[in-house]
Parts: C-alpha cells; structure tokens; sequence
C-alpha cells in the first residue's frame, strides 16, 4: 500500500488484507544500519507470514537501503540524505528521523515499535505506544543512550555476554543466550551460495576478506581502526598466500582501491563464508565471521569493550581481537593464522560448539513479540523458559 508522509513524499509498509483480527498486531521495526535488517528480517517476515502488520523505516546508511530495496521489503526511509560525520551533523539527523517517526507513529498507532536503538522511546510513551530495543553492544559505552532514552523503554533484549550497565539488574531488561548474528546466520536461515563468489574467488589459493568501518558514529568519536599504511603491510603478508577481497566504507587511496571487492550487498555473507580469513574494523562483519566459522582478526579500539565479542574470542576462539596501539601484534597474528594448516576445519568444529550452547534468536524473537508483554513478565519469573527455543544442529 501507499501512503502519504508529508507533501511530496510517498512511503510504502507491509499491510494485512481488508480488517485485521483482534489477535493480530501492528509492528513498527526501525533500522539503523545493515546489520539491523539482517537481525530482523527473518522475524519481519514470520509476522507478515502469521498476518500482522509490519511496519518498516530506515535511515540512510551504507548498504542498507540496497539490502532492502535486493529483498523486495517496502520501507519507509526517513533520512534519505547520510548525515554529515559532526556533532551538528548527528543532532540534526536524530531531530529529522525523531519528526518523522512522530509522524508515523501518530498515523499508524503500531502496538509495539522494535529497534537496536531507543531513540524513539521517549516520544513512543508519550503516544501510549510500547517500545523495546534489541541490542549487543555493552552500554557502557553509551552513556548517553543508557541514561536519556532507557527510562522510557517498556522493555530491552540483549545477550547474557552483554552488560545493560546500571539496567543489568532492572525488570526491563531480559537477557537471552545467544548473540544477534545467530538470528539470520544459524542454518535455519542462512544457507551459503558458492556461485555467488565463484566469479569472484580464486580456487588455487586462499581467499582473504578485509573490511574497512567508517567508524564516525557519536560512539566512535576518537576511534581508530586499520591505517591505510597497516592495510598496507597486511597485504604484503597476505598476497602471497592469496588473493585479497576489500570492502570499504571510506574512500581508498588508488593503491588500495584496486582491491575493493565488486559484489552486491545481500551477498557479502556469502564471501564472507567462502573466504579463509577476515581482517576489520568492524564489530558486526567480526562477528558474523565466527559465527560463520571464518577465523578472524578484529582491530580496533572497542577491543576487550564488548561482552559478546570478547565471549566469541575468550570462550569459543573463533575471533581475535587487537587493540590498536599493537600494529605489530596484528601483523604477528595474521601471519600465524595465515600459515596454520586445515584453519577452517578447526573452526567449524568451534562453530559448532558455539550452535550447540545456544538458542534460535529468531524464534525466541517471534515468540517475545507476539506474547509481549506476558512473555516479558514469564521470563522475569522464569529465564529458563527460553531454552525451548534451542534447535539440534546436528
């Protein structure tokens, strides 16, 4: 269905057929980044499947809109110009999507509004509309976030690994055991296309994944990440084992540039499956590697920060992790892991273990949603009862 926002612009959702039923609902998911849709696209589509409404509106950034737009998902895109990366530039974009969301909550009147970001909790209460955030990242390291917008959140998810800092202990916020990766990663839901990257890998040597974050969230102020010149000397190391693949959020001197690999967005997972190694900045992509089972390296300043990296890293072995006044150690690392015989076989072995201990995000998900908020108040008397969600992986 189309709709009207405002003059001149047109925004399409996901709308059930003729009147809903009384046991129907109405969900509005925000996503911020790619990552997010990835999290929520297999829940999104489970509801529409079950008949609810799904409501869906994104800001501008990175892949995002191509991810959507290569699913076929009706979105609403708030802020369709990237903001500018400064403190003005962030205030300004939060106003813009704070406006329009009023809007769209005002019109649709959604029974639950679902992001990774509680943004929008504030004005979701004072419209008698119930919220919740879905998030991995320790809030620790937003103090901001954790201290403006979580007092208005009905309710908040997140890893066990993860800590809700002065929330860790509080009625709204339930844990559950696994990370956000599983949720569109597990093989329920993610089966790897080898022709996707047959094209693109070569088959005599080993293929090497390295990916570039952009790093200028509010978060990542002061942060750095791989140095053009370390980039550098990591290629060295690694060409002669291999062909480098390269993707980039900021631009690349022409040195680098030939490297950038060409693929579309809905199929960086797939290169990511195939490749023998992963070298970033990047949390998610980090992540989604050794849930893949791709031994990885992450650099960057958010290392030791982030409960849920570091229990892939310290409990599973599926990451590393390398804080970036250790350029050397990185490069050490690399050519360890590059020269290490049958390195992926060992790896899935600990992807398997990392499957076999926890639960189906996705499931759990549907199932929170569609009961919220008795769901809530069960898993408060009871955090055991999430354990149906475990699948045999076997």
């Amino acid at each position: 269905m189309v709709g009207q926002l405002d003059a001149g612009r047109t925004f399409l959702f996901i709308r059930t057929p003729n009147i809903r039923r009384a046991d129907l609902m109405k969900f509005l998911f925000y996503l911020a980044h790619p990552a997010h849709f990835h999290l929520f696209k297999n829940t999104m589509r489970i509801r529409k499947e079950k008949g609810h409404t799904v409501i869906v509106t994104i800001k501008t950034k990175d892949v995002l809109r191509k991810l959507l737009e290569e699913s076929g998902l009706p979105f609403i895109n708030i802020a369709e110009q990237e903001r500018k990366d400064s403190r003005t530039g962030i205030a300004f974009s939060f106003l813009q999507r704070t406006l329009q969301h009023w809007k769209i909550v005002r019109k649709e009147k959604p029974d639950l509004f679902i992001s990774t970001s509680a943004e929008f909790a504030p004005f979701a209460r004072l419209l008698g509309v119930k919220s919740i955030s879905v998030f991995e990242d320790d809030l620790e390291i937003f103090p901001v976030y954790s201290k403006i917008f979580v007092p208005f959140l009905h309710h908040q998810l997140c890893p066990v690994s993860c800590s809700a800092a002065q929330w860790n202990d509080h009625p709204k916020t339930v844990k559950y055991n696994a990370n956000q990766e599983l949720a569109y990663l597990r093989p329920a839901y993610f089966t790897p296309d080898k022709e996707k990257v047959n094209a693109l890998f070569g088959k005599q040597k080993l293929n090497i994944f390295i990916r570039f974050a952009k790093l200028t969230a509010w978060h990542d102020e002061n942060k750095t990440g791989i140095t053009n010149q370390l980039a550098t000397d990591l290629i060295h190391i690694l060409e002669p084992y291999g062909q480098i693949h390269l993707s980039s959020e900021r631009p690349l001197p022409p040195e680098l540039e030939k490297y950038r690999v060409k693929v579309k967005a809905s199929d960086i997972l797939d290169v990511l499956y195939y490749s023998d190694l992963y070298l970033g900045d990047s949390q998610t992509m980090t992540a989604e590697a050794a849930v893949l089972g791709t031994p990885s390296i992450r650099f960057n300043d958010f290392v030791g920060k982030l409960g849920y990296l570091e229990e892939l890293e310290h409990t599973y072995q599926l990451t590393f992790g390398i804080p970036t006044d250790q350029p050397e150690k990185l490069l050490e690392k690399t050519r360890e892991l590059i020269a290490t015989p049958d390195l992926k076989e060992k790896w899935k072995k600990r992807k398997e273990k990392l499957l076999q201990d926890t639960i189906d995000p996705t499931k759990f998900f549907v199932w929170f949603f569609e009961n919220y908020p008795l769901s809530a108040e069960q898993l408060l008397k009871d955090p055991t009862l999430q354990q149906k969600f475990r699948d045999n992986v076997s």
